[in-house]
């Protein structure tokens, strides 16, 4: 590894001993090696700090940190890009699957392209034992020239799991970061097409796990999920409509912070 690797992959981690070793195998595996593996387990109870430390032992790519306490889902994605060094970010699952060649071609993607500022590629939605079960159809217009179509598409279809994309560092900085209301991964991703347009790569090559104890199914309500996101949003002053309002705001004040010229702010607001 270089002093300050190109590419920084941030993994946040909490009891995820069932799956981790295997997606560690599939990061560190990469054709593409010039990058860090910053992970930060959120206090974890189970076995995960062992594999972690075992990992860490073996490849001077893993940069290990263990947090004192569980501060929450988000707080713990925002560590980890807080303390990332590279050029290039990207956010890893500790349960997800990646194709050998993913970081490689989302590399080259973004030195062909200067103009874009994220990179992905095709996915799939894997079982507990690696089985594809739903080949996954993008169909969001992030790749348009025109920031108010990138935008109604992230608010109004479905999908966008571009979260997991390969991001411009610099880029990341300048947004705001991302927050724990009810779906705020969607907003923050909706601030970044307001940035510039993603490009797809064309390949099957990230695999993401469904499994009774992926934070979603585990937590089926919308305070429960906030809840995991950030513990911060227990009690009574953090109801179902306030997370919702929050939802709504998120969009509206993305626009407001964004690098656009006026015509194009008065068409995505």
């Amino acid at each position: 590894m270089t002093a300050r690797p190109r590419l920084s992959i941030g993994l946040p981690v909490y009891n995820g001993e069932e799956y981790l070793a295997e997606s560690f195998d599939a990061l560190l595996g990469q054709t593409y090696e010039d990058f860090e593996l910053v992970v930060s387990d959120n206090a974890s109870t189970d076995g995960t700090e062992d594999i972690c430390r075992k990992y860490a032992a073996q490849d001077s790519r893993v940069r290990y940190h263990r947090l004192p306490r569980n501060i929450g889902a988000t707080p713990n994605h925002n560590h980890v890009f807080a303390e990332s060094r590279g050029e290039l970010f990207k956010w890893a699952s500790h349960d997800d699957l990646y194709g050998r060649d993913l970081l490689r071609r989302c590399v080259e993607a973004l030195d062909e392209r200067p103009d874009i500022i994220l990179a992905h590629t095709g996915q799939a939605v894997i079982d507990g034992d690696g089985q594809v079960k739903v080949p996954y159809e993008y169909t969001l217009a992030t790749d348009s020239p025109h920031a108010p179509e990138r935008f109604r598409s992230l608010l109004f279809e479905p999908g966008g799991d571009d979260f997991y994309g390969v991001m411009r560092a610099d880029m990341l900085r300048r947004v705001k970061p991302m927050d724990s209301y009810h779906h705020a991964d969607r907003t923050f991703v909706a601030e970044i097409t307001l940035h510039g347009p993603f490009h797809q790569v064309p390949e099957l090559l990230y695999f993401r796990r469904d499994h009774p104890t992926r934070a979603e199914r585990a937590n089926p309500s919308k305070r429960s999920r906030c809840v995991n996101l950030d513990p911060r949003r227990a009690g009574l002053l953090h109801p179902t409509p306030r997370l919702l309002a929050e939802y709504v705001w998120g969009f509206a004040s993305a626009i407001r912070r964004a690098p656009l010229s006026p015509a194009d702010r008065r068409a995505c607001y």
